[in-house]
């Protein structure tokens, strides 16, 4: 992180305008930060696609990542039904649940209305792979490409008398010109694993409340940060979107002395 890129808020950055609160939901209930976090954590998802051939919906399991924006990043085999559903017609679904015991219905999932476009980008690859390194021994396979899921609209449901349904712009970051965020990532990324491996452990095991273990950063995105040890990914949140070098840092230092401080509290 020594260098900083130009700001994003002067290109642009943030994300929509969030709606007016419904009155008749429970207090404490954050459908939209809600939302962003189910979106971010997930690993894999439901996908929903239309069948080419039928015409009937048809769902399967889907590795996913995010791209900087937030939309879902999926890498898929031509060979397989639902990569032949979206080049026919790329309209589709996504469910993200986050697992949990006792009932499974008892806990938060997010449903998107997606449109699927091909994505090349050598970001696409380098953020999925970091969320999904096993897709390493296939991601270079001739006949394997990545869509980004493009969302259009959410609903999610956050238990029971916790529902939301609206435009998924809200929980999206926006900017003109992601190449100086991709900069900041991958600077920030190398100096907390070289400079700050005991910040990034603390994140994951106080903050996240993940189990010891030898914890790296992962991957950045303005709304947080990834972090995996083993199979175990640990999601730290912004209370707001970074923006450049600047932010990063500020936050950063801020969660870190939060971190330290709950240690001595317990």
């Amino acid at each position: 992180m020594s260098e900083t890129p130009k700001t994003l808020e002067a290109a642009g950055a943030g994300r929509a305008a969030e709606p007016e609160r419904d009155p008749r939901q429970p207090a404490d209930f954050e459908p939209l930060a809600l939302a962003r976090d189910l979106l971010r954590a997930a690993r894999t998802g439901s996908l929903g696609t239309v069948e080419a051939a039928s015409g009937f919906p048809m769902v399967t399991l889907a590795s996913v990542a995010t791209d900087y924006d937030g939309s879902p990043l999926i890498l898929t085999s031509r060979l397989s039904h639902h990569t032949q559903n979206l080049l026919a017609d790329p309209r589709g679904s996504l469910l993200l649940s986050r697992p949990g015991k006792g009932d499974p219905l008892a806990h938060p999932r997010l449903s998107l209305r997606v449109v699927a476009e091909p994505a090349g980008e050598p970001r696409v690859r380098s953020r999925f792979l970091a969320r999904n390194p096993k897709a390493r021994v296939y991601v270079d396979f001739p006949d394997f490409l990545f869509f980004r899921l493009v969302p259009q609209a959410m609903h999610l449901n956050g238990g029971f008398a916790r529902a939301y349904s609206g435009d998924a712009a809200p929980i999206l970051a926006s900017a003109s010109d992601w190449a100086d965020f991709e900069a900041l990532e991958h600077s920030a990324v190398a100096h907390m694993n070289e400079d700050h491996a005991d910040a990034v452990r603390l994140y994951a095991t106080r903050l996240c409340g993940m189990p010891e273990g030898p914890w790296q950063a992962v991957g950045l995105d303005p709304d947080g940060l990834d972090m995996m040890a083993g199979d175990r990914l640990a999601r730290l949140p912004f209370d707001s979107p970074v923006t450049d070098g600047a932010s990063l840092r500020r936050v950063l230092r801020e969660l870190a002395e939060k971190a330290r401080a709950a240690g001595q509290s317990g």
